[in-house]
């Protein structure tokens, strides 16, 4: 909020050009500034009945069972070709999107300082960490200070052993290793000491 506030040049000019945000993002930002609430995020309440291409409690995945890890390289590839599965471990279209804005929103938050909308955020992340989604959400988690959702992304990655191999192989893990190094040695501490 200090490019609005601050002594900044944006004080002084009639607009403001914001960068490194998309504009539905911002739309949203604005949205909650104004009226204190999420839309993106009460639509997907409003979906929660239908049914999930891919749900369980052990890895956000279901139709595969534990011992086919090979079977989700092999669905990865099959999703190429088929229309109706997005992604694997994403449980639907609408929940995939929702999970991205929240991403988006939660460091559009912290960049302006507001706490209420980094809270929703964290809720709405916490609620769809998956195989595919842990290693972003706690890259997130780290670079914008959520402790509890960091917690929570370790907690789910280190469960068991074939989770962990799992998001190993994303290539959302590749990212956090990059961007987060340090992270990504808290997390083999706690999978080591969950294994004493």
């Amino acid at each position: 909020m200090a490019e609005f506030f601050g002594d900044m040049n944006e004080k002084c000019s009639p607009s403001v050009e914001i960068q490194d945000m998309e504009a539905a993002v911002f739309r949203a930002l604005l949205h909650f500034i104004y009226t204190d609430t999420v839309p993106e995020f009460e639509q997907q309440e409003d979906a929660a009945d239908e049914k999930a291409i891919y749900a369980d409690t052990e890895f956000g995945i279901k139709g595969i069972s534990l011992g086919m890890v090979d079977g989700y390289i092999q669905a990865e590839k099959e999703r190429k070709d088929r229309k109706d599965i997005i992604r694997l471990g994403c449980f639907r279209e609408k929940e995939a999107a929702v999970t991205v804005m929240a991403q988006h929103l939660l460091a559009a938050a912290d960049r302006y300082g507001l706490d209420r909308l980094k809270l929703i955020c964290v809720g709405e992340l916490s609620g769809g960490i998956d195989v595919f989604t842990a290693a972003t959400t706690l890259a997130l988690a780290e670079q914008h200070n959520c402790p509890e959702l960091k917690e929570r992304c370790v907690q789910f990655i280190i469960r068991t052993s074939a989770t962990l191999d799992m998001v190993l192989r994303t290539e959302e893990y590749k990212h956090l290793e990059a961007s987060c190094p340090l992270v990504v040695i808290e997390l083999f501490k706690a999978a080591r000491e969950r294994r004493s």
